[in-house]
């Protein structure tokens, strides 16, 4: 016998369009964040970034493609890595379909990593995805989009993420679901944690890049896909630790 509350169709239908009140102002909330972002002021890029793709070196104006928009999605995969980190792949998994459209839209999507382009692809093939994804591996914006550390800022916590400053890396310790899930990624916490999720918009205007936003960390919840199905689901997220994978790792 369930333990949850149940009732009526006609409880449930009251129920059920009170909820649809608070999910409305939700959406109208949501809809004044979005032109809040759009609002924020543009900050020129001065340094001359430059990344490695599948069609050889390129800056990060070539990375428009002739749009005028820029959307990176910064993935974890360092140099040290042998594959993406499982939270940015469970991300990375509803970037194929969505591509196309953005692309008709004015808007040309890049993932953006530190470990060598040969390794990014060999791992993109393994996951059967086909986004654009390019190598920052040779230059600064990883560190200055706050998504990489050196291994003294993260010793030393000299670092920013989320707009807000880290901390040593000996108060975050190294074992738990922050080792398990670094393994997957064949690698050690210390190591893992060197890298950061996040993603960047960029403006491409009168042969000028601006910088328009970015977000990190509970900022990236609206790309997990799968997270919001989950949220509608009977049992919600219904979580205890670490449990997605690779696509290609779970069990038949």
């Amino acid at each position: 016998m369930t333990k949850h509350r149940t009732g009526t169709r006609k409880q449930w239908l009251a129920a059920r369009l009170e909820l649809l009140e608070a999910e409305k102002e939700l959406t109208h909330r949501s809809d004044e964040l979005a032109q809040r972002r759009q609002k924020l002021p543009w900050v020129r890029i001065e340094k001359d970034y430059r990344f490695d793709t599948d069609e050889g070196s390129a800056s990060l104006a070539d990375l428009f493609r002739g749009r005028s928009q820029l959307l990176v999605y910064h993935m974890m995969f360092g140099p040290e890595y042998t594959a993406a980190c499982p939270s940015c792949s469970a991300i990375a998994d509803g970037f194929n379909g969505s591509v196309v459209h953005l692309e008709n839209h004015d808007v040309k999507f890049w993932a953006v990593s530190r470990a060598p382009v040969e390794r990014l692809q060999a791992f993109k093939r393994r996951m059967g995805w086909t986004f654009p994804w390019a190598s920052s591996h040779a230059g600064d914006f990883n560190f200055d989009f706050n998504v990489s550390l050196t291994e003294e800022q993260q010793r030393e916590g000299s670092y920013e993420y989320n707009y807000r400053p880290g901390e040593p890396m000996r108060s975050r310790g190294n074992g738990g679901p922050v080792a398990e899930i670094a393994a997957t990624a064949g690698t050690d916490a210390a190591t893992f944690l060197r890298q950061l999720p996040g993603m960047s918009a960029f403006v491409l205007e009168d042969g000028v890049v601006y910088h328009t936003y970015s977000a990190y960390a509970r900022g990236l919840d609206g790309l997990w896909g799968m997270y919001q199905w989950l949220d509608r689901a009977p049992k919600g997220r219904n979580e205890n630790g670490i449990w997605w994978r690779h696509h290609d790792m779970y069990s038949k």
